[in-house]
């Protein structure tokens, strides 16, 4: 797997899922699958079923979890500037075509969060504004076309 880039705070709140997971969720199926093999013949018990695809779901997404913060490399926020756009910087941007102004924070893909206005690095938004400075204007392609975006302001 790809390395991948988070904050301090990413992979603490991974850390904290597979903790979770592990400790609350593996057991539960456990349970459920004991109490399913109780009642009987296996070979036509679909809660029997459905608890063996539970186990084999939750335990694929421990593993992804598990490979992700293994590949995970932990952003120094000590580096960072407001000079040109980075990963974890705040990006005010406006519009050209109708005025309006967005503002996102970039980060790593796996934090992600449109809610919290947090986009991943590898959108067309984020890629197109990565690198550039205050006051420029950037064309980003986007899925609906090419859009002109001014960089009003960049934050940390």
């Amino acid at each position: 797997m790809a390395i991948t880039y988070m904050t301090k705070e990413g992979y603490k709140k991974k850390m904290e899922e597979i903790a979770y997971l592990e400790s609350v969720e593996r057991p539960r199926i456990s349970h459920a699958i004991g109490e399913a093999r109780d009642k009987g013949d296996l070979s036509e018990n679909s809660e029997y079923d459905a608890a063996k695809e539970a186990q084999g779901m939750l335990e694929m997404k421990i593993a992804q979890l598990k490979d992700l913060v293994a590949n995970a490399r932990i952003i120094d926020t000590s580096e960072l500037n407001t000079e040109e756009v980075q990963i974890l910087n705040r990006v005010k941007i406006k519009n050209i075509a109708n005025g309006m102004t967005m503002e996102y924070t970039i980060v790593a893909d796996s934090e992600a969060n449109l809610k919290e206005k947090k986009i991943g690095s590898s959108t067309p938004i984020a890629q197109g504004l990565l690198g550039h400075k205050l006051g420029e204007t950037v064309e980003i392609k986007v899925p609906a076309g090419l859009m002109k975006f001014e960089i009003v302001e960049i934050a940390f």
